[in-house]
């Protein structure tokens, strides 16, 4: 019964208004014919209390119908230009306010699906960026791999030559050991560059442990820079007197410090001199190794821990070097750093202290 006669629709708004007014209309005209008035006059008083029923109606249809329609219509506005910031505010228990409330909640579910769209398209751009690079480092690597080997491949195709026309045992034994010293060149350059790929691509992971990196250091020191037969340049360098622990991958630190080591044997002037320094400071232990020798572009500064790069020429080495060693620091986000100084090169990394 109370369903029946409750106003929660449009429908029965109007019907209510319009019966409303019809009865206001009736009984006006039979009040006002009936005053004891001259019938001018009752006319002229029923038709003021007409113009005031008809303003009430106005203001009455204006509220319930024109104004709930305007904010519809403002609302639907927004939402068709994408404008999802403000939802429509109806909230009456009429078909206007299911309407609002439809209208917000498409308008929640476009911007949901538009933001999943804008996510899904970036990602796209993403993937599409990331495999353009990929087809762009394969054919650097193809090209740069190609030039590296082509040397060494020279090398023992000439020597190999010359070993089919030589007679003499001595220069065939010399011819041989040519020959194996560039397929062992050319065997360290695939492992590295392997190595480096299962770095990079997260197949290889970090084996941590405790150990004294003061130790280690001295121990890849002494292997390839005492005991080098070749040795042209004056080794100096500044190690602490105590043991000095860290929680690393030994091996890939020993890596680190080899590739250090060798780079800066390689481009050290004749003579010159070649610096290992740890220094403990602030919780770190500051890692550096300088050689004296030409210094990098600095240019190419930016760019020397990218594989197969030599800085212009100035650098000897097969350029993976330093790429592993910036690999492996970035793994543990260990700060890596490569400079010119006034008479040299110097590299660096710093490593947290174990206490």
């Amino acid at each position: 019964m109370r369903e029946a006669f409750s106003l929660r629709t449009v429908r029965k708004k109007m019907l209510m208004l319009s019966k409303l007014a019809g009865l206001a209309l009736l009984f006006s005209y039979g009040f006002f014919t009936r005053l004891p008035l001259t019938p001018e006059a009752s006319f002229l008083l029923w038709f003021g209390f007409v113009l005031l029923l008809i303003l009430a109606m106005d203001f009455l249809m204006g509220r319930f119908i024109s104004k709930p329609v305007s904010e519809l219509n403002d609302a639907a506005k927004r939402m068709a230009s994408l404008d999802f910031s403000t939802p429509c505010s109806r909230s009456s228990p009429d078909e206007f306010g299911e309407l609002a409330a439809s209208l917000n909640a498409m308008a929640e579910n476009l911007q949901q699906a538009l933001g999943r769209l804008e996510d899904a398209n970036t990602q796209l751009k993403k993937d599409v960026e990331k495999e353009r690079l990929l087809l762009s480092e394969r054919k650097e690597l193809v090209d740069n791999l190609s030039h590296a080997m082509k040397t060494p491949l020279g090398v023992i195709r000439a020597y190999a030559e010359g070993l089919q026309d030589e007679p003499a045992p001595a220069s065939q034994q010399k011819y041989i050991q040519v020959i194996i010293s560039e397929t062992q060149r050319m065997n360290d350059l695939i492992q590295t560059l392997l190595d480096l790929s299962a770095l990079e691509t997260g197949a290889t992971r970090l084996q941590i442990s405790l150990f004294d990196f003061v130790e280690l250091a001295e121990t890849v020191a002494g292997r390839l820079l005492l005991d080098a037969p070749d040795a042209n340049f004056q080794l100096e360098y500044e190690l602490p007197d105590q043991k000095i622990f860290v929680e690393s991958d030994r091996r890939r630190m020993e890596q680190v410090l080899e590739n250090l080591l060798i780079n800066a044997r390689k481009n050290v002037r004749p003579g010159g001199v070649l610096r290992l320094t740890l220094i403990p400071q602030d919780g770190f232990l500051q890692v550096s190794v300088f050689n004296q020798g030409r210094p990098i572009p600095p240019e190419d500064l930016p760019r020397i821990w990218e594989k197969f790069y030599r800085a212009g020429g100035a650098y000897h080495g097969s350029g993976l070097g330093l790429s592993i060693v910036a690999q492996i620091c970035s793994m543990q986000n260990l700060p890596f750093h490569g400079e010119n100084l006034a008479n040299g090169v110097r590299f660096s990394f710093s490593i947290p202290i174990t206490k």
